[in-house]
């Protein structure tokens, strides 16, 4: 479902998929081939969302902002079941594993890895190529520089829609 909220409108490219039972509300901004899995709720009441290119959101997963903090997410970006990213940015290629947080004003670094069930802090910054585990969240290795993987996570979901859907 896509919802208004005070005269917004969410701005989703022709080219993306939302799934039966997700809703996307207010000021949110989708790119193309971006997807939005089944019960996932995308609010963007008191801010705004802008979610990149061929970037996934999969099931159960909450995407919320604050009053002073918007929520960014880059392109080819995975986002795990029941995650739950509040006013934060996530940069490009990146993974945020199942049952993740991370929360207000966050950043999350080109190419990182949050495991399942990590949580980030507020205003932690995460640099590029990191994998952070545990809560709170802690980086316990620097990945190597390859974007390969998640690239093609992202890839499969737009595939997976794209072909069954």
């Amino acid at each position: 479902m896509i919802k208004e909220f005070e005269g917004v409108r969410p701005e989703i490219d022709e080219k993306t998929y939302i799934a039966e039972g997700a809703i996307v509300i207010g000021k949110v901004k989708m790119d193309e081939y971006s997807s939005i899995w089944h019960n996932t709720v995308v609010r963007g009441d008191v801010n705004s969302i802008k979610i990149g290119k061929y970037t996934n959101i999969q099931d159960n997963s909450v995407i919320h902002v604050a009053d002073e903090n918007q929520t960014i997410m880059g392109d080819f970006v995975t986002v795990g079941h029941g995650a739950i990213i509040h006013g934060c940015t996530i940069e490009d290629y990146c993974l945020i594993g199942m049952g993740a947080v991370v929360l207000n004003g966050a950043v999350i670094g080109r190419g990182s890895i949050i495991a399942a069930g990590a949580v980030v802090r507020e205003n932690q910054i995460i640099p590029p190529f990191s994998m952070v585990v545990g809560i709170p969240g802690k980086i316990i290795k620097t990945l190597p520089e390859n974007i390969d993987s998640a690239h093609a996570q992202a890839v499969k979901y737009k595939t997976l829609w794209s072909e069954r859907y």
